[in-house]
């Protein structure tokens, strides 16, 4: 099976378990792969890593969370599997360079990281996220 399949394979299980906790070992035994072949081959043909990558997913779908809900911003930070508002904070900030009470003010959603679509055997496309 080519690497690109590995790929998809592992970007629909990570979108279909994004609300889970999700760890490297979880997703290898479940797609019946190494963890290190995983992410050697995820990194390679992506440019981030897995972890980076549910991250990116989380405070992304956290952002669209923060513009068109009202739920209390802390909810949306345990949603995002953050253990609290201040380390939710943190990453976001990181990610969006505003707080997310910042963000909600501004009420324009503007996703960071979005699904990466395995569109051939030899690329894929979607934005990925600033370092």
């Amino acid at each position: 099976m080519g690497e690109y399949s590995v790929i998809h394979k592992i970007i629909d299980y990570i979108e279909e378990h994004l609300e889970e906790d999700l760890s490297l070992d979880k997703l290898a035994e479940n797609l019946n792969y190494s963890k290190f072949y995983i992410a050697r081959v995820f990194m390679e043909k992506t440019g981030t890593s897995i972890y980076k990558y549910i991250q990116g997913r989380r405070l992304t779908l956290a952002a669209q969370k923060l513009v068109e809900t009202k739920k209390p911003i802390i909810d949306i930070a345990y949603e995002a599997h953050y253990n609290s508002q201040q380390a939710f904070t943190l990453a976001f900030h990181q990610l969006y360079l505003c707080t997310p009470q910042v963000y909600r003010k501004n009420g324009i959603f503007n996703p960071k990281q979005v699904r990466l679509k395995v569109t051939s055997m030899n690329s894929l496309k979607g934005e990925r996220m600033a370092a």
